[in-house]
């Protein structure tokens, strides 16, 4: 089936692809559309594809990138310090966008396929996707640093340098994990054919993600009706509180 798929996808024009003298990258998902639930523990999305070409075989590495990039917002990173005993915050830089959720697959190390112009150009490393802005310390690379690695020790960057398989320089494959913490919202997802460490073609996408369920009726109270959400959050912890009080005395009784 996946296959079929392959060829479908050859042979029908692709609807959102830039234009490409020489190579043209073609591009499927295995879904489109996430819905987070209660007992949602996350989920793999498959990009599957392939490069079409109209000439003979180019000279030069080829290389495949994939990206998915979540909801994107500002934040301020804290570096704390210990004064007199007691860890506080001290320094701080403000991110000015900084995504929830990115993972960047490439068929080999990003540095062999992109160079750092095209990365400067497409913003497709994670630093390069992290821009921080209004920074007053001296070592402010270091803030951002930390925190994508707090980000990838939660899943939540990916760098996948081998995460695409590419066949005989016409098929790949990546697949990416989602965590189950996800952000609800659009996911972007970006394919880049590179030769050389320059980017020749791109085709954008987009994977949708959404509470569903009880879980939506929260998000949705919650930030559309926050004193009915604060008066059924009292409720709740009312109700719950005598409950465990009777249960107590049953069991002493």
């Amino acid at each position: 089936m996946r296959w079929l798929l392959l060829f479908l996808l050859l042979v029908t024009p692709p609807a959102m692809a830039q234009e490409s003298p020489g190579e043209e990258v073609v591009v499927g998902l295995s879904q489109s559309n996430v819905a987070i639930t209660a007992t949602f523990v996350g989920s793999e999305i498959l990009v599957f594809g392939a490069i079409r070409r109209e000439a003979p075989l180019p000279e030069g590495a080829l290389g495949v990138i994939v990206t998915i990039e979540g909801p994107s917002g500002p934040l301020t990173v804290h570096r704390k310090d210990r004064v007199a005993g007691i860890w506080v915050n001290t320094e701080a830089v403000h991110v000015d966008r900084a995504p929830s959720f990115y993972a960047v697959a490439s068929t080999a190390p990003l540095s062999a396929v992109l160079s750092q112009t095209e990365d400067l150009r497409h913003a497709i490393s994670v630093p390069r996707a992290i821009r921080a802005i209004g920074a007053t310390v001296d070592d402010a690379p270091a803030f951002t640093a930390a925190l994508i690695r707090i980000r990838e020790e939660r899943g939540l960057y990916q760098i996948l340098p081998e995460g695409v398989e590419l066949d005989r320089d016409t098929l790949f494959r990546s697949q990416i994990s989602l965590p189950s913490n996800l952000t609800e919202g659009t996911y972007v997802t970006r394919i880049f054919l590179t030769r050389s460490g320059t980017v020749i073609d791109s085709y954008e996408t987009a994977i949708h993600v959404q509470k569903v369920g009880l879980e939506r009726m929260i998000f949705v109270t919650a930030h559309e009706q926050p004193l009915l959400y604060g008066i059924i959050s009292i409720l709740v912890a009312v109700m719950a509180g005598w409950a465990a009080s009777a249960v107590f005395r049953y069991a002493r009784g």
